[in-house]
């Protein structure tokens, strides 16, 4: 029965096959996605590192990782630091640039507690920022 002969080495060998696959295809995704956002590249050079990587794949693999290695992780902090001021900005845009409504809040009690503006006034002026 071929249940009986598959014992715990061949489980073991399986894991061992099937997570190095899951790797090689994690490698690729990351190569090729290394290759098209490298703005050193030229097109010609994206389309050479393309070619060598799908026909040649190991020598391919390996050859990018030891010529451009360094660079896969200067393009990965470059793309993080990318993404935070681009959330940086979204979210300055969505609060307003001034500081939003506690901004407008604090300088309202503090024409407030100047007497520059009455009670009623400053009643008034939070509400509107309050519901706005």
């Amino acid at each position: 029965m071929v249940l009986a002969e598959f014992g715990s080495g061949e489980v073991f060998l399986s894991m061992l096959w099937f997570f190095l696959f899951i790797i090689w295809f994690w490698l690729i995704i990351a190569i090729f996605g290394d290759i098209f956002r490298s703005p050193d590249l030229s097109g010609g050079g994206k389309a050479l590192w393309t070619i060598f990587v799908i026909f040649l794949p190991f020598i391919g693999i390996l050859s990018y990782l030891i010529a451009r290695g360094h660079k896969m992780s200067e393009h990965a902090v470059a793309d993080a630091e990318r993404q935070q001021t681009y959330f940086k900005e979204q979210v300055q845009a969505a609060v307003g640039t001034n500081g939003g409504g506690a901004s407008e809040l604090s300088q309202l009690a503090d024409l407030k507690s100047q007497g520059v503006i009455s009670d009623d006034e400053f009643q008034t002026m939070k509400a509107k920022i309050v519901s706005a």
